[in-house]
């Protein structure tokens, strides 16, 4: 079973957008681009990444 996690190597701030393209199996600058865009558009993105931030596991090793 595929667990969601923060990734400790593919970070550039707090290693959500890595974790998310882990376990969607995509590129993680796809989702800093989705990300920066819902962020620009209303502001939600930028709440949402720092909820993640705080609730998401970090990777264990």
């Amino acid at each position: 079973m595929k667990r969601l996690y923060k990734s400790r190597t593919d970070r550039k701030i707090a290693g959500v957008c890595g974790g998310i393209g882990e376990y969607l199996n995509i590129d993680p600058t796809i989702i800093r681009i989705i990300w920066v865009i819902s962020a620009m558009l209303g502001g939600i993105g930028l709440l949402t990444y720092i909820i993640v931030a705080l609730i998401m596991p970090e990777e264990r090793f």
